[in-house]
């Protein structure tokens, strides 16, 4: 038998299913973590949602997400430091201590990448004595370089690292996404140097697939479809000293497409294979 007890499901996997079906989806198929998107909590209503989650036994790894913190006016700014409050307070509501940040691209017309990205470290100062009240850890997460413009101006590890080091372990982390690191030839010693800080607050899997989607996007695959090393990066993380929840979060519409508990079968089927051997 298999060890599924630090799998966690991304709700992003199953796009279609609303709060009460991941949920219900989870416990079917004896996954013991969910990671909500804010759009379908919302939906369903934040109350609503963490006692539906907590009445089926279920912990929630992370919650998805906050961010894109690069507006360049005033009014852009405040609106972004109000959503990413509220997103705190969210993730409190449900239980978790990990909010994932997407720390966004540039501005409309801007062509200023250093001036976007000292932009994310402002409204990072500005968010951390928030989180730090409430309790929740802001989770940088790297995006893929080709990203960059529109949803992401952090591309690595080391970015990610970077920014957090002025602060607690316990107010800034950063995830580890194999979906977006896997290239980087740096990876290892970033991996290691995010252990030594204390700073890995996510581990998310999924595989890069080949060709990229037309909406790249939904190049995200089911492990084991792609290119990536699950062995060698998980190992790495592992041997970083990361012991916390291992999130599937997948963006591919011939997944969404597809039945989702046959997705959870495969999810599962996957990570016993391709990645439980090595976390």
């Amino acid at each position: 038998m298999s060890d599924y007890s630090r799998l966690a499901l991304n709700s992003a996997t199953t796009k279609k299913w609303t709060l009460p079906e991941v949920v219900d989806g989870c416990v079917r198929a004896g996954i013991p973590a969910i990671g909500p998107w804010r759009d379908i909590v919302a939906d369903h209503g934040l109350a609503e949602s963490a006692q539906l989650i907590r009445d089926a036994g279920l912990r929630v790894s992370s919650l998805c997400r906050g961010g894109f913190l690069t507006a360049a006016d005033a009014e852009g700014q405040a609106a972004a430091l109000a959503d990413n409050r509220a997103a705190i307070e969210e993730a409190v509501a449900l239980g978790t201590t990990e909010l994932f940040l997407v720390v966004g691209g540039l501005a409309p017309g801007e062509k200023d990448v250093i001036a976007a990205r000292q932009r994310v470290a402002d409204r990072l100062k500005d968010l951390v004595p928030f989180a730090v009240e409430h309790g929740v850890r802001l989770v940088l997460e790297p995006l893929h370089p080709m990203y960059a413009a529109d949803r992401a101006l952090i591309s690595t590890l080391g970015q990610s690292l970077d920014l957090a080091a002025p602060y607690d372990p316990a107010a800034v982390g950063v995830a580890v996404d194999t979906f977006h690191v896997w290239w980087d030839p740096d990876l290892k010693a970033q991996i290691e140097r995010a252990g030594r800080e204390q700073r890995i607050a996510s581990y998310q899997i999924c595989d890069f697939n080949l060709p990229i989607a037309a909406d790249a996007l939904l190049s995200r695959g089911m492990m084991g479809d792609g290119v990536i090393d699950f062995a060698t990066i998980g190992s790495w993380v592992r041997d970083a000293g990361y012991t916390g929840d291992i999130e599937v979060e997948i963006f591919n519409q011939q997944i969404w497409d597809a039945d989702g508990h046959e997705v959870l079968a495969t999810v599962k089927e996957r990570y016993a294979e391709l990645v439980l051997p090595f976390a």
